[in-house]
């Protein structure tokens, strides 16, 4: 036997392969040493070595369907994955302080400014419509959301989308807190708002997700897939009587899909596809997209607090992305670092949640308007 043979591979390295590796291995230090997203970055970082080895048999090679294409054409390609996510990130969600103080649904709302303000930039710098779409999602720090978006678009760069996406969201303690400071006065942040949490009944609890499943149905038809799989979730957990598929929707659902997920994307971080200007392009426009989410919150309490007595620390308003529960946490240990008696994790958490609402539906939002101005192009 010629064992020239077994190391012929190596003549089949090139150095984009070999950046990709060290792409993959810094996702995969990320996930483990600094405890960033791990059940998702982890087997990114992993997935993008795999599909990035010489010949690779995990990928499509000539004639040959590789095991992650069709993971992806069996999970991402029919948005399988994310719809099934949302039933976990669904069960996981407690509405309870949004539903206490109501008014909390306006900053998610606000807080989705930089998707449609990136939409135009990316469109600007000559990013074709659908994939300046696609790009601008990232700004909801909604995973499945951008994947969603993505995918309905058939995007040219949905693995850069994807990166970009779950990156960001990973690093919201660390991007949230400059922006945050740049925008507010120590004044503001100092700003106390009591919690005087009011009763939920639990018939509220489920009729919540009811309603809003049909409110964003006729509002924005094209959300009404990742709203109801999202709403549906948390109705398995506020029923009462679904307390294990509750719990499973949470825990092993959520965390296989997850893991699948991962996996999955990475064949469209196959170096041909992934190193080139425009994945540096979407990573600097997804920056830009979460940077002004989080801004559009912040200045849209500023605006409330110009017309009402009783003062919004702006910073909540920079919870309304849809980093759940990351963003919430940001904001409330800020507001401890300012002062520590000022406990703003439950008014913080209402935003937080309404922003997860509030992104799907912008997401539904930007597939309606960007798939009618396509139509009449």
């Amino acid at each position: 036997m010629d064992i020239s043979v077994l190391f012929s591979n190596f003549t089949e390295i090139r150095w984009q392969m070999i950046v990709m590796w060290v792409i993959g291995a810094i996702l995969i230090y990320l996930a483990i040493k600094k405890n960033m997203e791990p059940s998702l970055l982890l087997p990114m970082g992993f997935g993008a070595i795999l599909v990035n080895l010489p010949l690779s048999g995990a990928v499509t090679q000539l004639e040959e369907i590789g095991p992650i294409d069709t993971l992806f054409n069996a999970g991402i390609a029919n948005e399988l994955f994310p719809l099934l996510l949302f039933i976990g990130i669904g069960a996981m969600i407690d509405f309870g302080p949004l539903l206490s103080n109501p008014k909390m649904m306006l900053f998610g709302a606000a807080a989705q400014f930089g998707i449609f303000f990136t939409l135009s930039l990316a469109s600007l710098v000559g990013f074709e419509l659908k994939d300046a779409a696609s790009i601008a999602i990232i700004g909801a720090a909604d995973g499945p959301t951008s994947i969603f978006v993505a995918n309905y678009f058939n995007s040219n760069y949905t693995g850069a989308i994807i990166v970009a996406a779950y990156s960001y969201m990973a690093l919201v303690p660390i991007i949230q807190p400059p922006v945050i400071k740049l925008v507010t006065t120590k004044k503001e942040r100092l700003i106390r708002m009591p919690y005087n949490p009011k009763g939920v009944s639990k018939t509220t609890k489920i009729l919540f997700p009811v309603m809003i499943t049909i409110i964003a149905g006729l509002v924005a038809p094209k959300s009404v897939a990742l709203v109801g799989f999202l709403m549906f979730g948390n109705l398995i957990r506020e029923c009462g009587v679904l307390d294990n598929l509750s719990k499973s929707a949470q825990n092993e659902l959520a965390n296989l899909i997850t893991i699948l997920l991962g996996l999955s994307v990475s064949t469209k971080m196959q170096y041909q596809q992934f190193l080139n200007v425009q994945t540096l392009m979407i990573m600097g426009l997804g920056l830009v997209a979460f940077i002004f989410d989080t801004v559009g919150g912040v200045m849209f309490a500023k605006i409330i607090n110009l017309f009402t007595k009783n003062k919004i620390n702006p910073m909540v308003g920079a919870a309304g992305i849809s980093a759940f529960p990351m963003s919430s946490r940001v904001v409330h240990k800020m507001g401890l670092q300012e002062d520590p008696q000022n406990f703003l994790l439950m008014h913080a958490a209402g935003a937080n949640v309404s922003g997860q609402i509030a992104s799907v539906i912008a997401g539904g939002m930007v597939i309606s308007l960007v798939s009618e101005a396509i139509s009449k192009m």
